[in-house]
């Protein structure tokens, strides 16, 4: 087989890949955590078993499920970082990306973080074990951006890695309730959460030479 043929069923494979993620999709959005292997092979028209020559298993799928969300929500969340506004304005836009993406698609929300909640048919899956580590990814990349914007002194490594994971559990828990109870409305719980981080971060100092914060 020469390259070109090699290029072009790996583009055809890349690209059947997306539209069962896309079914997979849909399906999620319906049944939110009780998505199950069977309803999502039915919605792309397949049977399970070439689901699963896919991606082999649920955890396969859900990963992968999980990774194109991560990436478009860690999209959102740098543009927000990005934008041209006051420090305070940065970070009350950051937090309302990630409540305002949580609240557009919460059961994709409920799929991806709510085990208990999951199909009773899909014996085996374990979704805590694949969700922490998305919060973790959140955690460094955030952690990251910290680090490249404010002068934390000596220790800025290690205080940054602290900053990104705290901020990132405290979005996730106070999202997760919010979400479920509805107690505030979602620009009254981004200007709680924002008063509560600002203390810190209205004092840090800009890193010299970054793009600040």
């Amino acid at each position: 087989m020469d390259t070109t043929q090699r290029t072009e069923q790996q583009r055809s494979a890349d690209r059947r890949r997306r539209e069962l993620l896309e079914a997979a999709d849909r399906v999620v959005l319906r049944d939110g955590p009780q998505a199950s292997m069977n309803a999502i092979a039915a919605e792309a028209g397949i049977t399970k078993p070439i689901l699963y020559r896919h991606f082999g298993d649920k955890g396969g799928l859900y990963a992968a499920l999980a990774k194109r969300h991560t990436d478009a929500l860690l999209d959102s969340l740098r543009a927000a970082l990005d934008a041209p506004a006051q420090r305070r304005e940065r970070v009350e836009a950051t937090l309302d990306t990630y409540l305002a993406a949580i609240e557009a698609r919460p059961q994709v929300y409920r799929f991806l973080m709510h085990p208990a909640e999951g199909s009773p048919g899909d014996h085996g899956f374990d979704v805590g074990k694949h969700s922490a580590p998305l919060l973790r990814r959140m955690g460094e990349e955030l952690a990251q951006v910290i680090e490249e914007r404010l002068d934390l002194g000596p220790e800025s490594q290690r205080l940054a890695r602290v900053w990104g994971h705290g901020i990132v559990g405290m979005m996730h828990a106070a999202g997760d309730w919010w979400l479920g109870e509805r107690p505030c409305s979602r620009a009254d719980l981004v200007r709680c959460l924002a008063d509560l981080l600002w203390g810190r971060l209205a004092a840090a100092g800009d890193r010299v030479g970054g793009p600040g914060f």
